[in-house]
C-alpha cells in the first residue's frame, strides 16, 4: 500500500497525468492566416526570431575565434613541451 502511494506521488511530481500543466509551446493560427506562437507563456514574434538569429551568428563568429585561440594555445603548449623534453634529454 505504501509503495503504491509513493509511486502515485512520484508520477504526480513528474507531472504525468496532471491536467493543470500547460504545453510549453503554443502555436495558434488566426483567421487572417497569421501564426502566433508562445513559449512558456511568452509571445514570440518573427522580429524576436530575427534578433535571436543575429545573436546566434555573433556567437558562431565568437566560437570560431575561440576555437582558433584554443588551437594556437595547444600548438604553443605542445612546442614548449617538446623543447623541454629535448633540453632534458641533454641533461
Amino acid at each position: 500500500m505504501g509503495m503504491q502511494k509513493a509511486n502515485v506521488s512520484m508520477v504526480e511530481m513528474k507531472g504525468y497525468h496532471d491536467e493543470s500543466f500547460k504545453s510549453p509551446l503554443t502555436i495558434e493560427e488566426r483567421e487572417n492566416g497569421e501564426v502566433e506562437a508562445s513559449v512558456l507563456g511568452k509571445n514570440v514574434s518573427s522580429h524576436d526570431l530575427e534578433k535571436k538569429h543575429e545573436k546566434l551568428k555573433e556567437i558562431h563568429a565568437f566560437n570560431f575565434f575561440s576555437s582558433l585561440g584554443k588551437t594556437i594555445a595547444n600548438i604553443i603548449s605542445s612546442l614548449t613541451e617538446k623543447v623541454i623534453q629535448l633540453i632534458s634529454s641533454f641533461i
